[in-house]
């Protein structure tokens, strides 16, 4: 009688690196809230910086946890950077925000895209053994 078995492994060293960004971003964005534009300065509004900063503590949350496994708790971290990043994008549209302000924040966005495409690239394909012999 021959017996079909698949091994599971974990997140792939690409899925691994993506998480590595995501998390990576996340932290970052926890400490936003403290560091608000100076009054008479361009800079996003206060509730922008909050926001950050809670998308950046459900995200690291949600990267710890996609790491040991959780598939839905990677969409959850996906989710919160794109947020995060969306909220930057004012900045390519609004006069007055300084040139170095518009690089970070596309480096942010290629840095979303860059993670958010890791996390989701296809694992290895695991091997089946049929018997002892390798498909």
């Amino acid at each position: 009688m021959s017996t079909m078995t698949t091994r599971h492994t974990g997140p792939s060293t690409r899925q691994k690196v993506g998480l590595v960004l995501a998390g990576l971003m996340s932290a970052a964005n926890i400490p936003s809230a403290l560091f608000p534009a100076p009054e008479g300065d361009a800079g996003p509004p206060i509730g922008v910086l909050v926001a950050g900063s809670v998308l950046g503590a459900i995200g690291l949350v949600a990267v710890i946890a996609a790491w040991r496994g959780n598939r839905v708790a990677a969409r959850i971290a996906a989710g919160a950077l794109i947020i995060v990043t969306l909220t930057g994008l004012p900045a390519f549209f609004v006069e007055g925000i300084p040139a170095p302000i518009r690089i970070l924040v596309g480096v942010s966005v290629l840095w979303t895209v860059a993670a958010v495409y890791l996390m989701f690239s296809a694992p290895p394909r695991s091997t089946a053994f049929d018997g002892g012999e390798p498909r």
